[in-house]
């Protein structure tokens, strides 16, 4: 908006003169149109669409078909006429459905949006571009908005002001018309009551308050105000941007990387003659400032004597903003464009670096001068977009965490809020109808990358994460602020499917960078010096930790960082910032980043004979920071792999993996906008119920590494993990809407945080886990059927062994095979028993057909 006048066409004195000319191309006076119809001019109905609407004006812009005066009149029957059900139509909803009371067809949306904005003194309005195509009697102004902005929109910019100004004038005769009443009715309740009479001078004073009305059109003339347009039908990318786009609107998407502070810039120029010190305003003019060559008085005229005064210059904020392309839209081999934009006033400040956004605005061009100090221009010209509008929403994406952002009041109101995914009430009652399900947390869990197979609990792990935690600030604590973002670190095999979660959940993070151990360094994760190709200033660069600040960074292959790179890690991860001092930069930067990282073990497979520590091969400090550890162990079972190859060849086949085909799966749209909704109105607080089942849970984690030996075999627990257990279970109520955190909802936590450890399956005296007793890969009903025949086994021993003694192996295995109602096979039978051995509730005796069983109680 750096060259668009809002108040071009109104009173101000010093306004850019436009010529007007006639159909034959004539110039015009500047005065009243010959116009008898609010419709469009219409000389050669062949010459394009837009020209194929009526009208007889034949005042037009020198260069364009636009007439000023059936532009204002038809953008005013829009601004007062324009009702919902014009755009239900165009959107295929039928008379029928538009006519319904609910429906809400009739409603004059721009009428009350141009109210508010009055009432709240906000000077923008954001207009929906494609509400005009909708509209019949503004289809020409939809193409003349597109092919001459710079011309359309300050006309837009006055009809507003025009309408705003028309209501105010309505609002002051209302008001005019109450005040007598009002002031009767006072005098009469005076009149009635025991009151003494007032003084005459006390009355007149009450007349004249009685009198005052505030002055509602002058407050409207006063302010500027500015029409945003957004949502054109087709956003066009970046490398297609061509000369044919020269000043037209255009939109465009990409990832912001680098924002520069807020630049004056000249409106105004005020200069002053040095000889007898005369003064004069020049307005800003297509970019440029004529400087005067002689002083204008007539008296003085003397040559070169006019000086500029800048503290007498009127100044506006403007801000260069760097976009790039995002990484799914480079073509192969490519590597990413880059284009400048320029904001301006409102649109300073709207974005940061790592946003992803959508830009409105209008592309333009500007000669380079060979040198500084000669009048010589490149025949390349530098190209940029001036900002109409931008807009930060993906319907795809998890909205970003409001804690993060400071939200302003005129988002709210005039037009669509772009700053939030915004949750409309249909969708508010079904994502409430999910929260209350039994299942929702199966049901969540199974929509996150369905296309990977089973994982359930490492995809719950991940969940929770986009769920996150609270975040907290205790005063008491004297500690500012405590993180909420939960880290998930993925180790494995390969061929497990980590990068394809990690890729997934990059797809719908609200912010976030994919990055690689091998191809990041220090710098590249945090910020990075370097100069600006126009200032030639040092600037500092944003790394992939700053840029993914309120979403999450995904790193692959994190064993392959370098241990100097890694470091780096360790602020991030629990004070969740980054501290710089480099080349005369001393800066602490934000890095609320919740961050997801895969890792192969020490020899790329898992290797059973070792324990887990040994394997994973990360240093203490740094495994200690992630809240969930998952080992994703790649175990030999032909019934598992009969499943996988199944499903894995049925999505090659048609599309449908076996888990999306046969149980229900939810949108990824829905599925973001609920953990979208869950972060924004939730903030669950610890009962005392739960605070007393961390403490306990805690305890028991710490007691598994009392013998000083198991800190080589176990990973062991710090108050870390019990910060941990706090954030999963806060993360557990908000996925169940809940506004605080139960016993169940801990007991959750504590069951994901040893189950990624496989602490289930680990030998408690060697600390090796056994690969038989892996659940890894089987479904969630056949593990409840192995928890329903253990409990079955240690039950039929109680009963059998009550006097004490062992049970026959053969007899045990009889018995349970007649209470089930499905056939015991009996692998799973010495599973069962093998599982139970392990937990120290059994123990087993004997070889072949004198096995025997006896019962383990804690009883000495």
């Amino acid at each position: 908006r750096g060259d668009i006048h809002s108040d071009i066409f109104g009173s101000t004195p010093n306004r850019r003169q436009r010529m007007f000319v006639d159909e034959n191309g004539v110039p015009v006076s500047n005065g009243a149109s010959n116009s008898d119809t609010a419709t469009f001019s219409n000389m050669d109905p062949n010459t394009s669409e837009a020209d194929a609407i009526g009208g007889n004006s034949t005042r037009i812009i020198w260069g364009t078909n636009i007439s000023l005066h059936d532009t204002m009149s038809v953008f005013k029957d829009f601004l007062h006429n324009y009702q919902r059900k014009y755009r239900m139509w165009v959107d295929g909803a039928t008379e029928e459905e538009t006519s319904e009371p609910d429906s809400g067809g009739n409603d004059r949306l721009y009428v009350e949006m141009l109210n508010n904005m009055r009432q709240l003194g906000i000077g923008t309005l954001n207009l929906d571009v494609r509400n005009l195509k909708a509209y019949p009697s503004t289809i020409k102004l939809w193409h003349q908005l597109q092919a001459y902005p710079h011309e359309i929109v300050p006309l837009m910019d006055q009809a507003v002001k025009d309408v705003i100004v028309d209501q105010a004038v309505e609002e002051m005769t209302r008001l005019r018309a109450e005040q007598p009443q009002r002031f009767q009715g006072r005098a009469q309740n005076r009149r009635n009551s025991s009151m003494p009479a007032a003084p005459s001078s006390d009355a007149n004073i009450h007349s004249d308050q009685a009198a005052q009305v505030p002055d509602l059109v002058m407050e409207a003339e006063t302010r500027v105000y500015k029409v945003k347009p957004f949502r054109l039908e087709t956003s066009v990318n970046m490398r297609e941007l061509n000369p044919n786009d020269m000043d037209k609107l255009v939109s465009i998407k990409g990832l912001v990387i680098r924002t520069t502070p807020v630049i004056p810039d000249m409106k105004t120029a005020f200069f002053r003659c040095q000889v007898c010190n005369h003064a004069i305003n020049v307005p800003l003019d297509r970019g440029k400032i004529a400087e005067p060559t002689r002083c204008p008085r007539q008296v003085c005229e003397s040559q070169n004597s006019m000086q500029i005064v800048h503290n007498r210059c009127e100044f506006a904020d403007k801000q260069v903003i760097k976009l790039q392309e995002t990484p799914d839209s480079v073509p192969d081999g490519q590597t990413p464009h880059s284009v400048s934009l320029c904001a301006y006033e409102e649109l300073v400040d709207v974005c940061k670096a790592g946003d992803r956004i959508e830009v409105t605005g209008i592309f333009r061009s500007n000669p380079v001068r060979v040198n500084p100090r000669q009048r010589t221009v490149k025949a390349l010209f530098k190209t940029y977009i001036d900002c109409l509008h931008i807009q930060k929403v993906d319907k795809k994406r998890v909205g970003i965490d409001v804690s993060t952002i400071e939200q302003e009041l005129s988002e709210q109101v005039a037009g669509d809020v772009d700053e939030t995914r915004k949750v409309s009430e249909e969708e508010e009652e079904k994502i409430k109808a999910t929260a209350r399900r039994g299942d929702v947390y199966e049901l969540l869990s199974r929509s996150l990358a369905p296309s990977v197979y089973e994982m359930d609990d490492v995809k719950k792990g991940i969940l929770l994460q986009l769920f996150g935690g609270t975040n907290k600030s205790f005063e008491k604590g004297g500690s500012p602020k405590y993180r909420g973002d939960i880290n998930v670190l993925l180790c494995g095999d390969p061929s497990t499917s980590k990068s394809q979660l990690l890729t997934y959940v990059h797809r719908i993070a609200p912010r976030g960078v994919y990055t690689s151990g091998k191809g990041s360094s220090a710098v590249g994760l945090t910020a990075y010096v370097s100069r600006d190709p126009e200032t030639r200033q040092v600037v500092l660069e944003s790394g992939a930790l700053v840029l993914s600040d309120g979403g999450v960074c995904c790193i692959d292959e994190f064993d392959k960082m370098s241990d100097a790179t890694r470091s780096v890690l360790h602020e991030v991860m629990e004070q969740q910032t980054v501290s710089i001092a480099k080349a005369g930069i001393i800066t602490t930067l934000n890095a609320r980043t919740s961050i997801l990282a895969s890792a192969n073990p020490i020899g790329s497979k898992y290797n059973p004979n070792l324990p887990v520590p040994q394997n994973i091969d990360l240093p203490p400090t740094l495994l200690s920071r992630f809240d969930l550890v998952y080992l994703v162990l790649d175990r030999i079972d032909e019934q598992n792999d009969r499943r996988l190859a199944r499903h894995l060849v049925g999505m090659y086949l048609e599309d449908s993996p076996e888990n999306a085909s046969n149980q229900e799966i939810l949108p990824v749209e829905f599925l973001t906008s609920y953990i979208s909704y869950a972060r924004t109105k939730c903030q669950p607080r610890i009962t005392q119920a739960a605070s007393d089942e961390l403490v306990q849970s805690y305890i028991e984690m710490r007691k598994l590494g009392e013998d000083v030996r198991a800190a080589e075999r176990r990973i062991t627990a710090t108050t870390r993990q019990l910060e941990s257990m706090i954030r999963l279970s806060e993360a557990h109520a908000k996925m169940r809407l809940s506004e605080e955190v139960t016993a169940y909802d801990v007991s959750e936590a504590v069951r994901l945080i040893k189950s990624a450890l496989k602490q289930a399956a680990t030998d408690a005296r060697t600390g090796l886990i056994d690969m038989g007793l892996l659940t890894e890969g089987t479904s969630a009903s056949e593990r409840r059927r192995k928890q329903d025949l253990k409990k079955a086994v240690t039950d039929l021993l109680d009963e059998m062994t009550r006097l004490g003694g062992a049970a026959r192996y053969a007899e045990v295995y009889r018995r349970v095979s007649e209470q089930g109602s499905a056939q015991v096979e009996g692998t799973e039978f010495a599973e069962a028993l093998r599982s139970l051995e392990q937990e120290g509730q059994i123990s087993v005796s004997g070889e072949g057909p004198r096995r025997s069983i006896r019962r383990v109680t804690g009883i000495a």
